[in-house]
């Protein structure tokens, strides 16, 4: 994939979550028409169904609710998200982060990632994670960043 302005790192936070960001950047960015295409065919599925799982939500909900002059910015789509599904807790935020932020290694996604790597060429990048993947795979070097620590 090509970098895409406006869609930032899985690793990034809002709040305390990693990826939910990404998936408003996402829904924002196809309403504009400026998400690629293949982008499109993933939007509430996969790792957005997943965070949308942990915050109990409807994805389509959490669409309209960002695109609505109510929710204008990240912070207040978290806030709403956390209001409609329910509180989670530290210990909850940090199990999610680190179970997104360890995805494809060593566990049930490893072939899908291998799959992926090999799919974009890119073998030779320090990828271990599907974090790592979809930064290296959108011209972001997530590795020498050190971007779990941000």
């Amino acid at each position: 994939m090509p970098n895409v302005p406006g869609l930032r790192s899985p690793y990034s936070k809002v709040g305390r979550l990693v990826y939910f960001g990404r998936m408003i950047d996402k829904i924002r960015l196809h309403a504009r028409g400026a998400l690629p295409a293949d982008y499109i065919k993933n939007i509430g599925k996969a790792f957005d169904a997943r965070a949308c799982t942990f915050l109990r939500i409807n994805h389509d909900e959490l669409t309209a609710h960002v695109l609505s002059a109510a929710t204008p910015d990240d912070a207040a789509a978290l806030a709403w998200a956390e209001k409609t599904g329910g509180a989670r807790s530290d210990e909850d935020c940090e199990i999610w982060c680190g179970f997104m932020m360890k995805r494809g290694w060593r566990d049930e996604g490893a072939e899908i990632l291998v799959k992926r790597i090999k799919e974009s060429a890119l073998e030779a990048a320090p990828i271990m994670t599907m974090f790592d993947y979809l930064d290296f795979d959108e011209g972001r070097d997530s590795v020498t960043a050190r971007a779990w620590e941000q």
